[in-house]
């Protein structure tokens, strides 16, 4: 029997008003989930590009 494999999902909050990523839950947050690391990455280096604060 094959093993299912797990899939993966990164998972960040973004409050855009008060421009902040985080990689955990944050009030006022928008939760946002990839289940592509390449589709994560880019979100990622958006909003750094927009000068966006990481917590």
């Amino acid at each position: 029997m094959a093993k299912k494999k797990t899939e993966e999902i990164w998972r960040i909050w973004v409050d855009t008003e008060r421009q902040v990523v985080s990689f955990h839950e944050i009030d006022g947050g928008r939760l946002l989930e990839f289940r592509s690391y390449e589709l994560f990455q880019s979100c990622i280096d958006r909003y750094t590009a927009q000068r966006y604060r990481y917590q």
